[in-house]
């Protein structure tokens, strides 16, 4: 499944998306810049997170809480060095509570990761992005 929108029409973007997801573990793909902590904070909004959303870029994962999906975690595994690290976080256990996780750069992790949702972004030549969702 497709969907294209501009930075303007994010909230259609989202509200695709929370229609399309069918896992709790969503990785979302695409390069720099293309959106990904921007619709995941959309998407957070959208379920009513009650903590401030930010990325986890240092931190590599941020809880919340949201008062229509209960507890959520984002990650952020694009400074991971290996997926040694992510495993010393607990990675596994967050992956197999059914809490929505929401990954950045999940391709790092690829072999740890159950049955999910990837969500790949991509940049359209009018700055534009289109949304690819696939059940894998």
């Amino acid at each position: 499944m497709s969907f294209r929108f501009s930075l303007e029409q994010i909230d259609q973007a989202v509200n695709y998306l929370d229609e399309n997801l069918n896992t709790s573990v969503i990785c979302f793909d695409g390069p720099m810049g293309a959106g990904k902590t921007t619709l995941i904070s959309e998407l957070c909004e959208k379920w009513e997170v009650t903590d401030p959303i930010s990325s986890p870029t240092f931190s590599i994962v941020n809880h919340y809480i949201s008062l229509s999906k209960g507890r959520i975690y984002h990650f952020d595994f694009y400074r991971l060095k290996d997926i040694d690290e992510a495993m010393d976080i607990g990675t596994e256990e967050y992956l197999e509570s059914d809490n929505f996780c929401l990954i950045e750069w999940g391709e790092k992790i690829a072999p740890l990761l159950p049955h999910h949702t990837r969500v790949t972004l991509s940049i359209n030549e009018d700055q534009s992005r289109t949304i690819n969702i696939v059940s894998i």
